[in-house]
């Protein structure tokens, strides 16, 4: 991110009320931190106090976080967004960016690191090996993220095209997705 940019004021949008207040209290002592988990007011928030930061889940009550991503992008152009889930995958993180995410990081994480990113950019630690064979958990993670993603966040619908029972898709997008 070449310019370092002064973050005053955080919008953290989550629908799980111990995130927020886990930002809340992270980023508090010396910002001011709106949370919210109604995308609608998202938007609001976003125009009426000049945020600089936007925190943005990705599965969010009936939308995904990339939409409100790309929507705060365009209304909000010099405000930094990232997005943060614990449902990444290669797919979502490509729609994330392309939608307007400055960054894409996995949940758990705290305030204090995502300032940490955001200040100093891209990772420089080694990829890891691109020719390493991912295992069958994370390959079926991969495409369910990836189906949850095509159907915009909608449950009910990636089930039904995976094939599977709703509740069946829940208690998997419960866990978190696997490392290697």
């Amino acid at each position: 991110m070449g310019t370092r940019v002064v973050i005053r004021t955080v919008l953290a949008v989550d629908d799980d009320e111990q995130v927020l207040a886990g930002y809340r209290q992270g980023f508090g002592r010396d910002r001011t931190v709106l949370t919210t988990a109604d995308p609608i007011a998202a938007r609001q928030l976003a125009q009426s106090e000049r945020c600089d930061l936007a925190i943005i889940d990705l599965r969010l009550q009936g939308e995904s976080g990339i939409t409100l991503t790309r929507d705060l992008r365009r209304t909000c152009p010099d405000m930094v967004i990232a997005l943060c889930s614990g449902y990444l995958s290669v797919e979502i993180a490509v729609a994330a960016v392309h939608a307007g995410a400055n960054a894409v990081l996995f949940k758990p994480i705290t305030a204090r690191e995502i300032l940490r990113r955001i200040e100093t950019g891209p990772s420089l630690e080694p990829d890891p090996d691109p020719g390493e064979t991912p295992t069958l958990a994370r390959a079926e993670w991969e495409h369910i993220t990836r189906v949850l993603a095509d159907c915009d966040g909608n449950v009910s619908a990636a089930a039904r095209r995976l094939g599977i029972y709703r509740s069946s898709l829940q208690r998997r997008l419960r866990k978190f997705a696997p490392r290697e």
